[in-house]
């Protein structure tokens, strides 16, 4: 009961506009009545009610948007195990409002270095199912959730470390209500959980279900002591996390046969989370930032940047179907050259220079017309336009997709911001577990080949030590000014370009709100398909884009699971969560601090 009315509450909440607009006439009474109201001057924005919570109460507690990032992940990895956690890593992008300054923080896991380019191969040469390779220890890279926090904290945070993980260890002892999301997600990969022993380890399959083999039921009442203590030991030491008994944890489940692989201690001993500058480009007046590679982020800063230089949008925005050729265009050039460059830079050369070179651009954007599709859209040459050139050619990638993960953005009362894409890889990761938390299966997202039908090498094949190419785009945009203007992302695997740029062009070109903007169709346009949401899409847009000459599928829904805050002029935070999970947008107002 105390849970339910903790939710009906931040449900009754998160209806009410973050606007608090002056309506009042100018008599003393009405002005008195006025500056009575609360104002809102942060906001939390998650994929889950009860993380959301999480990180308004560290707001609250005087903590700022780095802190409440860290309380929300915690929480994430407790209630929405299908997605991120722990076990699993991510990318940070964070707004500093003092320095105006933004820094990228680098999450992503790590291959063990007994990794070979034949991870995914049987002993007979034979490639993997991705289930296969997936379900099982072989999949498994160093976390690098702890450490991406921890370092941000280290630089960032108010609040000691130790106090931003109460809720989540509130959560784990006391229990959760089992949410609907979470409970649909056992049931839909109910065929690929391991019952017995010989096949795979269980943990997973028994803490998701009752004693009866039925899934946990909605608003189960689910307690996670072996995640307590765990929470206990990063609370007291995150370092502890990469050494000693939880390392050690982590690496006996990746090892476990059958499909072990072969992670070991020393592997997580040895991770480092990494600081890097943003990549940032323009968008009209505004700057966009987010994640260096391995991130796709590049790929929506090619997006906006090609639509910058392409035939221009009609002032009819989301109501002009012709529009939305122009933007399955763009999308359609982009993931062209994402597919054959993005990789991890540490290991392989990437034109990154030459993707984001104003030439480049140009050239590329050229590609597109108003009247038809362009029938022949394939990787461009980047490496033409920066000086240093590539010593490799590289061949086109085959990684497979799968679509986990989760994202949230905060802003806090100080004008900080978060934007932070955090993720286990596919529905519960690899299907083991470790002291309570669910193991990524991040190794997924290198490329299965290590060389294309041609022989030539794949930019984002599996080597030890290397981080695997994301398509996680969390991102930052600033005004003409440098200040805070929005922060928005997405999980949904290599959609995640399309659903985030989507977004993007719907509040800053099409004058739409956040949630208007998330509402608005998905649209994944690759280069050989379009998919589009079709009970979202109206008939002419869809007509449109066949009549435009391209190959369209009508999906049934999209898995995007966008989160967005936009500032107004008159400086009024307002947010937007997406219907097609369990989003909830909080609002931290004046006399809550």
């Amino acid at each position: 009961m105390q849970f339910s009315k903790k939710l009906f509450l931040l449900f009754t909440f998160i209806i009410v506009s973050c606007s608090q607009n002056d309506t009042s006439s100018n008599s003393n009474a009405a002005n008195e009545q006025a500056s009575a109201q609360p104002k809102a001057v942060g906001i939390v924005v998650t994929a889950n009610p009860v993380a959301t919570e999480a990180g308004l109460e560290i707001l609250r507690a005087g903590g700022n948007a780095v802190d409440a990032a860290v309380a929300v992940e915690a929480t994430l990895g407790l209630v929405e195990p299908q997605s991120s956690g722990l076990g699993g890593g991510g990318f940070m992008v964070y707004y500093d409002a003092k320095t105006k300054k933004i820094d990228f923080y680098n999450g992503r896991e790590k291959a063990p270095m007994g990794a070979t380019k034949e991870l995914f191969f049987d002993k007979d040469g034979k490639k993997l199912s991705f289930p296969e390779a997936k379900n099982s220890g072989l999949s498994i890279g160093a976390p690098g959730a702890v450490a991406v926090l921890n370092m941000a904290h280290n630089e960032h945070g108010r609040l000691t470390w130790k106090e931003l993980f109460a809720p989540a260890l509130r959560h784990s002892t006391e229990g959760f209500a089992v949410s609907p999301r979470m409970h649909e997600s056992i049931v839909e990969y109910e065929d690929y959980f391991y019952k017995d022993p010989k096949d795979g380890p269980t943990e997973v399959y028994d803490y998701l279900h009752l004693d009866d083999g039925s899934p946990l039921p909605t608003g189960y009442l689910l307690k996670n002591p072996e995640y307590a203590e765990t929470l206990k030991i990063v609370a007291n030491n995150p370092n502890d996390f990469y050494h000693g008994k939880i390392a050690e944890d982590i690496a006996k489940a990746a090892q476990q046969m059958p499909n072990g692989g072969t992670l070991s201690a020393e592997d997580l001993a040895n991770y480092t989370a990494v600081k890097r500058d943003p990549y940032c480009s323009k968008y009209r007046n505004t700057t966009l930032c987010g994640s260096a590679l391995p991130s796709s982020w590049v790929s929506v800063s090619m997006v906006m940047s090609i639509l910058n230089e392409a035939p221009q949008f009609s002032a009819a925005g989301a109501e002009d179907p012709q529009n939305w050729t122009l933007l399955a265009e763009a999308l359609r050039i982009t993931y062209a050259d994402n597919n054959q460059y993005i990789a991890d830079d540490d290991f392989v050369e990437v034109p990154i220079k030459g993707l984001m070179s104003d030439a480049y651009i140009k050239d590329r954007a050229k590609l597109i017309s108003r009247d038809h599709a362009n029938d022949n859209i394939v990787a461009g040459d980047p490496w033409a336009y920066q000086n240093d050139q590539a010593s490799l050619d590289y061949g086109k990638d085959a990684t497979l997709d799968t679509h986990g993960t989760t994202h949230f953005v905060i802003v806090d009362a100080d004008g900080n911001a978060v934007s932070m894409t955090a993720t286990v890889e596919g529905y519960f990761g690899s299907l083991r577990m470790a002291d309570g938390m669910i193991l990524n299966n991040q190794l997924t997202d290198f490329s299965f080949d290590y060389v294309d039908a041609d022989g030539k090498p794949i930019a984002n094949a599996v080597a030890p030590g290397k981080r695997p190419r994301s398509s996680m785009s969390p991102t930052i945009v600033l005004d003409e000014n440098n200040d805070f203007l929005m922060a928005v992302g997405s999980p949904g695997g290599r959609n995640i370009i399309s659903y985030v740029a989507k977004t993007v062009v719907g509040i800053m070109s099409w004058g739409l709100s956040p949630q208007e903007a998330i509402n608005l169709p998905n649209m994944v346009a690759r280069t050989e398909q379009v998919r589009i949401e079709k009970n979202r899409a109206k008939p002419e847009i869809i007509q449109a884009l066949r009549d435009y000459g391209l190959d369209v599928f009508e999906s049934e829904g999209e898995i995007s699971g966008l989160s967005a805050v936009l500032k107004l002029k008159d400086g009024t935070l307002q947010g937007g969560a997406d219907p097609r999970r369990e989003g909830t947008v909080g609002i931290l107002y004046d006399n809550e601090l």
